[in-house]
């Protein structure tokens, strides 16, 4: 009897098949856009010339051709090929794939099993993979979006090497475009600017242009259409975000490191992107408001003001409008000046406390409010500044067994120019004092 996991889209009739499908490559040399990992000098190119595969997690997002590529993979090793999804799949159909794979195994064929949403199985069903990835019974390959390093067990990791897949570039896209024109053995009816919007909407996802294609080719049209006459037929996708997922971080680290780069265009263009994948503008507003206190800090005490302001504006308009209020944060912070000063020192100061937490202030320092503690030295030579001159009595403020650090350094940058002015000043008259 066959095995329901062995079998192969040409077992499963003959009926209509999508453009995706038909245009799935039957070697490695005929997947577009996967050069880097393909190419003798790439993972799997040099795996393949040496004959030893390993297991594999493909990272990547969709659309990129992991499945296509497990496939090819099996074939170019001899392996049967099985694919199974973590959605549908239970513990009972594991154990009926493990088995299947044994009997192969004894049988002298091994079996590359595709498990595509990898990440979707839990802790325990991950570990279940291990002893049959051990003793040979199978070779995994993974598909995943999501960051395996998050999202799959060290076991499983240690004993796979991780592929990451890129999203395909228009270049790649066009490639596929023309393939398609030559499958359907006819042009598609778009002007220039058409295609290339056509392009765009696929969003690096090879699948899903294809569909796009098929759309196209549907249509019975005599002249070519514009941008703007696709636009009206065609859906533009959804932006690719996961407000939980590795896409979310991705780009608030991408809108960060823009504002810190001084780069109010690519901040804004981060921004933007959040929004439109439908982020929430009061998360952008505490992250922005984090920028001002991290990364431009006292060089420019205004930043961290604005930012709260531009908040609160949004909650009293709302969206849209009120993500006008955040976006002039963002630019902004982008082109304050920039400093880590006090970020840099307060972590310092926090290692320190965890380091000598049970160090006493010094006496002198210490209230005495009654007799016995003013017996024992509390308030003993406290100096009070303002009776001091220049309003300032240099004494020692640290713990008497402790070495006095610096570690607000300002740079000389912006608003913090003249705090470094006013720290040096009282480093001199503290040396003065103490001199005296």
């Amino acid at each position: 009897m066959a095995d329901l996991f062995d079998q192969t889209p040409t077992q499963q009739g003959n009926g209509p098949r999508p453009l995706a499908d038909r245009l799935r490559p039957r070697k490695l040399a005929e997947v577009v856009g996967q050069g880097k990992v393909l190419s003798p000098e790439g993972p799997l190119g040099a795996m393949l010339t040496a004959g030893s595969l390993s297991s594999l997690v493909f990272w990547g997002p969709p659309g990129v051709g992991k499945t296509t590529i497990a496939r090819l993979l099996a074939d170019e090793t001899d392996l049967s090929f099985v694919q199974i999804s973590a959605i549908f799949t239970g513990v009972p159909d594991l154990r009926k794939v493990f088995e299947a794979a044994r009997i192969r195994r004894q049988n002298g064929k091994g079996t590359l099993l595709f498990v595509d949403e990898i990440h979707r199985f839990n802790k325990a069903q991950q570990d279940g993979f291990l002893p049959y990835m051990e003793d040979g019974t199978i070779l995994l390959v993974g598909a995943t979006t999501e960051n395996p390093s998050f999202e799959l067990n060290a076991a499983l990791l240690s004993r796979s090497q991780v592929i990451v897949l890129e999203r395909l570039t228009l270049a790649d896209l066009e490639l596929l475009a023309q393939r398609a024109e030559k499958e359907l053995g006819r042009a598609l009816p778009l002007k220039g600017e058409a295609r290339e919007a056509m392009l765009e909407m696929a969003d690096g996802d090879g699948r899903a242009l294809l569909n796009l294609i098929e759309q196209v080719a549907a249509w019975k049209v005599e002249e070519h259409l514009t941008r703007d006459q696709l636009a009206t037929r065609l859906m533009r996708r959804a932006a690719k975000y996961d407000k939980s997922g590795e896409e979310h971080y991705n780009l608030i680290s991408a809108l960060h490191k823009s504002v810190r780069g001084s780069d109010p265009d690519a901040a804004l263009y981060w921004f933007a992107r959040m929004l439109e994948g439908g982020e929430d503008p009061r998360f952008l507003a505490r992250r922005i408001t984090r920028m001002a206190v991290e990364d431009i800090g006292l060089a420019d005490p205004e930043a961290q003001r604005i930012c709260l302001e531009g908040w609160q504006t949004y909650e009293r308009l709302g969206s849209p409008e009120g993500e006008l209020a955040l976006a002039q944060a963002v630019v902004y912070l982008a082109l304050a000046p920039k400093s880590n000063g006090v970020y840099v020192a307060y972590k310092a100061a926090r290692a320190a406390a965890k380091q000598t937490g049970s160090e006493p202030p010094p006496k002198h320092i210490l209230n005495a409010p009654t007799k016995m503690m003013k017996e024992i030295g509390y308030g003993a030579g406290y100096a009070y500044d303002h009776d001091a001159e220049d309003g300032f009595s240099g004494q020692n403020y640290f713990p008497d067994t402790m070495k006095r650090p610096v570690w607000y350094a300002p740079p000389e940058r912006g608003f913090e120019r003249e705090l470094k002015k006013r720290i040096d000043y009282f480093a001199k008259l503290r040396a003065k004092r103490h001199s005296e």
